[in-house]
C-alpha cells in the first residue's frame, strides 16, 4: 500500500482532520509563488510593502500595491484540482478546518470547511484607523483613478490591503484559532507550504505535540518533514484528488 492509501486510512479515521495550505497550493492557479527563482520577490522589493511604508508613503506604497496584485492576481485566477479536492473531502465530512497562508481567496470560493485567512485576504480592504473593511477591486479603481492614498469614507483614514504587510504581527485571532485547531486535529495535513514562514509554520508542530498524525504534502523537503509520518513529495494538484478519491473509495 502506498502512502496516499495509507493517509487516506488515517484521514477517514480521524475525527477532525485540519489542513494548512501554502503557496504551492495556488501555483497551478496562475498565483505566482514568492521565493522561487521566478518568484514575486526577485520581481519587486518586500521593502516597498513593508508596513512602515504604508505608514510613511502611503501614496507611493498604493502605487506599488496596485502593480503587485495585478502581477500576481491579474489574470484567469480560477481554483485548482487541489481546492476541488479539499473542497470534496470537507463536503463529506473528512475535512474540518483549512488553515491558509495565502492571500487569494480560493478557498473562501470552494470550501464548507472552516476557514481561517491567517495573512488576509487580498481582495478586501480595510481602514487601518476604523477597521471599516470594502472591496479592494473599487479601492484599486480609485488609487488608478489618482486618489492617493485612498481614505475610508467613513472616518477618513488611510485604507490598506487587508493582508499582513511585513512588520506586522497576525491577527491574535485567527493565530488562536488557528493554534486550536491545530491542537484539536487527530490528523494534520500541511500541504503546499515550505513550512519556513512563522508562525504559520509552527501549526504542523502544534498538532504533532498534541498527538495528530502528520502529514506533509510538497514538492520539496520542509524542516517539518523528518517529524512527519507521513512525508509525500508531488504536485498537490495530483497528490489531493488521489487522496480525496481513496478516501471517499473506502
Amino acid at each position: 500500500m502506498d502512502a496516499v492509501a495509507r493517509l487516506a486510512e488515517s484521514v477517514r479515521e480521524a475525527d477532525t482532520v485540519v489542513a494548512l495550505t501554502g503557496a504551492g497550493t495556488s501555483t497551478a492557479s496562475g498565483v505566482p509563488d514568492f521565493r522561487s527563482e521566478s518568484g514575486v520577490w526577485n520581481r519587486f522589493d518586500p521593502e516597498d510593502f513593508h508596513y512602515q511604508r504604508f505608514r510613511t508613503d502611503p501614496a507611493g506604497f498604493w502605487a506599488d500595491r496596485v502593480e503587485l496584485h495585478e502581477t500576481m492576481f491579474g489574470g484567469d485566477i480560477e481554483p485548482n484540482p487541489a481546492h476541488d479536492a479539499l473542497a470534496e473531502l470537507a463536503e463529506d465530512g473528512h475535512l474540518h478546518a483549512i488553515l491558509t497562508q495565502n492571500t487569494d481567496g480560493l478557498h473562501a470560493a470552494t470550501t464548507p470547511a472552516e476557514l481561517v485567512e491567517l495573512h488576509g485576504n487580498a481582495h478586501r480592504a480595510v481602514c487601518d484607523s476604523c477597521g471599516r473593511r470594502t472591496d479592494a477591486a473599487s479601492v484599486r479603481k480609485r488609487v488608478e483613478s489618482g486618489e492617493r492614498p485612498p481614505r475610508c469614507e467613513d472616518c477618513g483614514g488611510v485604507i490598506k490591503p487587508d493582508v499582513v504587510l511585513f512588520g506586522e504581527r497576525l491577527d491574535e485571532r485567527d493565530l488562536r484559532r488557528a493554534r486550536e485547531h491545530a491542537r484539536r486535529a487527530d490528523a494534520f495535513l500541511a500541504i503546499g507550504s515550505s513550512l519556513s514562514v512563522e508562525p504559520a509554520a509552527s501549526l504542523p508542530r502544534v498538532a504533532a505535540r498534541s498527538g495528530a498524525v502528520l502529514a506533509i504534502i510538497n514538492l520539496d523537503e520542509t524542516p517539518v518533514s523528518p517529524m512527519a509520518d507521513y512525508d509525500v513529495r508531488g504536485d498537490v494538484t495530483e497528490v489531493l484528488p488521489k487522496l480525496a478519491e481513496r478516501v471517499e473509495d473506502a
